[in-house]
């Protein structure tokens, strides 16, 4: 099986990238899919939730850009990759540096490609490999996008949300006049809230606008995700019957659904 490139994305914060990025993982290695998380985002929330420290001494996604010679990249993606066993999926650190690279790249020519060049390294390694992306234009989302099969959005049932979506469906417009085929992506609804009025119709506009690229899947609101998130877990690990965790599966079958297709 070809690897599976998912960039999860939305030019607003709080949405629940990181929460989707690392369940979805969960998700997909309890299927028996081999799995690796990279944390693109300089915030290393994803990082730091599974235990890998910035002050930490060790090979990041930052030398992974900076190094100019493609085929010296295999060894430093050899180096950083660790497994989170306990999770289920294996890990590429982010570091604090990452958001340098606008600088640091800045006369580098093919720069919006490093991660895709990356990509047929961990072709017969994993199944899937999953972007935590930053929620700002840049150079790190660029090159997400450039690499990725799909991009996952996930969106708060709220109506603020739908401005982060605009963002993002620009960026990719911008993209797309540059490479060989559009961008695929389809839109999680998170933090949904069955109770509240607001959730039920910002969900039930994104259906009518955009039912092909709406996943079916939702996810909802639950407080396990959180308890998760402090124990430096998923929430598959910690609590694998709730609501939450069950959304997650039920996403990956989802997902999986069409890896022959």
């Amino acid at each position: 099986m070809k690897t599976t490139v998912l960039a999860v994305a939305n030019q607003k914060g709080g949405v629940g990238k990181t929460t989707t990025a690392l369940s979805l993982g969960a998700a997909l290695g309890e299927m028996g899919r081999r799995v690796l998380i990279m944390d693109l985002d300089p915030h290393a929330c994803a990082s730091i939730h599974l235990g890998f420290y910035p002050e930490e001494k060790r090979t990041t996604l930052y030398e992974l850009f900076l190094e100019e010679a493609p085929a010296k990249r295999a060894n430093l993606l050899d180096a950083m990759i660790a497994p989170s066993e306990e999770a289920g999926f294996d890990v590429a650190p982010s570091h604090i540096r990452l958001s340098e690279l606008e600088m640091d790249l800045r006369d580098r020519a093919g720069k919006g490609a490093i991660l895709k060049q990356c990509m047929d390294h961990l072709d017969s390694r994993y199944d899937y490999v999953i972007l935590d992306c930053p929620p700002h234009v840049g150079i790190l989302l660029i090159n997400a996008l450039v690499a990725c099969n799909l991009v996952i959005i996930p969106m708060q049932t709220d109506f603020l949300a739908l401005h982060g979506v605009r963002l993002i469906f620009a960026t990719m417009k911008t993209l797309n006049k540059a490479l060989p085929k559009p961008i695929d992506f389809r839109i999680l609804a998170t933090m949904f809230d069955r109770r509240a009025g607001a959730c039920q119709r910002v969900l039930r506009l994104l259906r009518q606008k955009a039912a092909s690229k709406v996943f079916e899947t939702i996810i909802p609101m639950d407080t396990k995700f959180r308890e998760a998130s402090g124990l430096g877990k998923t929430i598959l690990g910690v609590a694998p019957s709730s609501r939450g965790a069950q959304a997650y599966r039920q996403l990956a079958r989802e997902l999986t659904a069409h890896e022959n297709a």
